[in-house]
């Protein structure tokens, strides 16, 4: 070979490599069950990145528990941005250093680009019956749940099952009363919300499984169709999924702009729409009002509405000897 055809390989290889180099690599930390939700988002964010900057990005995922992914990030795993599903786990990040104090807003609706509620997966046909959330404690239903101490999945049905005894005009003591009822009827708590969704279709757990309204699409995708009956109760609670930037990572990385822009990505008309695809409820009425079959009517309260905040529901149902500690006990 030619030294100078040698020089002009050579050159070619180093442009590459620098090429290679220059792409940013973006990690973004979420839970358990949206793993299928931001392989879309990536597909569309990575050419409308490229079509806005000229820049090539490669998008990585890591999914787990939410409260398990938020340790894994404080314990420093270097994720760019945080896409959980109870605000608790971006405000153990915050008290941490790791994401700004003022996380919620830094983003519009509370940092929280879309939200999700809790309704009910039921055997084929329904065969209990079960129709609202006072059909979880009969005696005879099994009832699949997460573990509430271990991931938001839990946490948003043991709020939603004592919201709806309190929005029915009944006392903190007869909520109490009730969800121990129901968990008498929870024969093992999962650890998280894709754990949950096994053990009721895979190990055919359980009679009726609580879990976010999101989580239907997954199901239909991996298990098929008609599978499953879809229950929406009288009433439910709005669960929103905060997003934050990592800023520990992004100022050691460069990639600030980056990470604004993919969570920005979640706001627009396109990843909107994505949401509502794998029935996650967008923000954008549009959108929802597009998509009206997927999302039922049901009657909507929030955590802010009746525990002031996730962070004092915490304090006072899901840490150590709270309520939820009172109520259940370890078969």
């Amino acid at each position: 070979m030619k030294p100078r055809t040698r020089t002009f390989l050579a050159a070619i290889a180093l442009a590459a490599s620098g090429i290679a180099s220059a792409q940013q690599t973006l990690l973004n930390a979420s839970y358990d069950v949206a793993r299928e939700f931001y392989k879309d988002i990536n597909a569309a964010f990575i050419p409308a990145y490229k079509k806005a900057t000229g820049k090539d990005v490669k998008i990585d995922q890591a999914h787990g528990g939410s409260s398990a992914q938020a340790r894994a990030v404080a314990d420093g795993l270097d994720a760019d941005v945080v896409t959980m599903n109870t605000t608790t786990d971006i405000e153990f990040l915050a008290e941490k250093g790791v994401v700004a104090k003022d996380w919620a807003k830094r983003f519009p609706d509370n940092a929280s680009p879309t939200s999700s509620t809790m309704l009910f997966l039921t055997r084929n046909g329904n065969p209990k019956g079960i129709k609202d959330w006072d059909d979880l404690v009969k005696p005879g239903v099994q009832v699949v749940v997460v573990n509430p101490k271990t991931g938001g999945n839990g946490r948003y049905a043991y709020l939603a099952a004592w919201g709806y005894v309190k929005k029915k005009g009944g006392t903190d003591a007869q909520a109490h009363e009730f969800l121990t009822k129901l968990y008498k009827n929870v024969p093992v708590l999962a650890r998280g919300g894709r754990d949950a969704t096994t053990a009721f279709l895979q190990r055919n757990t359980g009679d009726v499984l609580i879990t976010f309204e999101s989580e239907v699409e997954s199901v239909n995708k991996e298990f098929g169709a008609n599978k499953v009956d879809v229950v929406y109760p009288s009433m439910s609670i709005v669960a929103e999924n905060p997003v934050a930037v990592v800023e520990r990572t992004v100022a050691k990385k460069g990639t600030a702009d980056l990470a604004r822009a993919y969570l920005n990505f979640l706001y627009s008309e396109e990843g909107q729409e994505i949401a509502a695809r794998h029935s996650i409820r967008p923000h954008s009425p549009a959108v929802l009002k597009k998509y009206s079959n997927t999302f039922k009517p049901i009657k909507l309260f929030t955590v802010q509405e009746l525990f002031g905040s996730l962070s004092e529901a915490q304090k006072v149902h899901f840490n150590d000897g709270g309520q939820f500690d009172k109520i259940y006990t370890v078969k």
